[in-house]
């Protein structure tokens, strides 16, 4: 899952960018909240977290301004800020939830996972067929038996299954699990999608390649499109 940080605090930033990535996170960020703004409307993210103080443009103005540009991705505010009038103007801005500094990081990511439950409709736990994949536990199983996935393996699970029975592109699934641009000259997205098959659908049941567009993961069996 893609995740835009909107901070200019440095060392929050990078404490914040190694933890989310260790989480399996793709995270882009910014240090100004007019960069942060065009990020926000050109880029596909998943969640944005927007500090309120910031240089170029206040936080309340650009969670203001991604509203009115038709945007629905789930905001958290952040804010050193605790009184509820400054929480009322925060959630009235637009945002869906407002964390007060200095915060845990384990309540952060309780936190974005509630926002992304709700954005996607779904609980703590991804399910196609007799694969389950939770997202609180980062457990994964077929058929009731555990696998062990790596972080990057869990990140690509993650993304298929929100997204069943879509195609989804290599250059999609390059910003959102790898955050880099896709380069068609590279195979690491075959290799993991190989990886996570090999260890998850050895029978190509659910997980299938879409020649010449992507891959997608079916809740009903399908035949390999290779």
């Amino acid at each position: 899952m893609r995740i835009l940080l909107i901070e200019d605090e440095k060392r929050l930033v990078a404490f914040l960018r190694k933890g989310l990535r260790e989480e399996s996170y793709a995270v882009d960020s910014s240090a100004n909240g007019a960069e942060g703004l065009e990020l926000a409307r050109h880029g596909e993210y998943d969640l944005i977290i927007l500090d309120i103080a910031l240089p170029a443009m206040d936080g309340l103005t650009v969670c203001r301004e991604i509203r009115a540009a038709g945007l629905a991705t789930p905001v958290l505010m952040l804010t050193a800020r605790d009184r509820v009038e400054d929480r009322v103007k925060g959630l009235d801005s637009g945002a869906d939830d407002y964390l007060v500094k200095p915060f845990a990081f384990d309540e952060l990511l309780a936190r974005i996972r509630a926002l992304l439950r709700r954005q996607s409709a779904v609980g703590d736990e991804l399910v196609c067929g007799t694969i389950r994949l939770n997202l609180k536990t980062h457990n994964a199983s077929r058929d009731g038996r555990p696998v062990e996935l790596t972080a990057r393996e869990f990140a690509l699970l993650e993304f298929l299954l929100r997204h069943p029975d879509e195609v989804i592109s290599r250059s999609r699934i390059a910003d959102h699990v790898w955050n880099f641009p896709y380069d068609s000259e590279s195979n690491v997205i075959d290799v993991f999608v190989n990886r996570l098959r090999s260890k998850l659908d050895p029978d190509h049941d659910y997980l299938t390649t879409i020649r010449g567009e992507g891959y997608r993961i079916s809740r009903v069996h399908s035949t390999d499109d290779e």
